[in-house]
């Protein structure tokens, strides 16, 4: 698959003394295959139930990453990755997304709506509607 992500062999010497050993339960799946897959669904932003059958099943990895999350240790994993970059490069693994109402781009029908020069409010008008004028419609029988 194109789209997959695996830790290289640099980044990997860098965080396997930070991942918690001895931990109780069943036989443990491959560190290197899961915590890629952790990093594949944040990249991608896909839900975890879709991540990628070759890095394990997805509930493992989405438990691995609930776990480590509580535990903090990402936190010492982005500290040992980070040491691979002396010249404080930036890194973010992000995923989030912010849904804009579908009328925050001017709404429907498009056009130049939303892309005035002019403020509505500052045109001129030829015309106004009188202050006095009844808001409410007739009433003709």
């Amino acid at each position: 698959m194109a789209n997959e992500f695996w830790l290289n062999d640099e980044q990997w010497a860098a965080i396997e003394p930070c991942l918690p050993r001895n931990q109780p339960g069943a036989r443990r799946v491959d560190d290197r295959r899961v915590l890629s897959g952790i990093v594949h669904v944040l990249k991608s932003g896909c839900r975890w139930r879709d991540c990628p059958p070759i890095y394990g099943p997805y509930t493992t990895v989405y438990n691995r990453w609930n776990r480590w999350s509580r535990r903090k240790v990402w936190r010492e994993l982005f500290e040992a990755l980070r040491s691979l970059s002396p010249d404080d490069d930036f890194y973010a693994i992000d995923s989030t997304t912010a849904k804009a109402h579908r009328t925050a781009a001017g709404g429907k029908g498009g056009g130049d709506a939303g892309h005035r020069a002019v403020p509505r409010g500052a045109e001129s008008r030829k015309s106004m509607r009188s202050a006095t004028a009844s808001v409410e419609p007739s009433r003709s029988k």
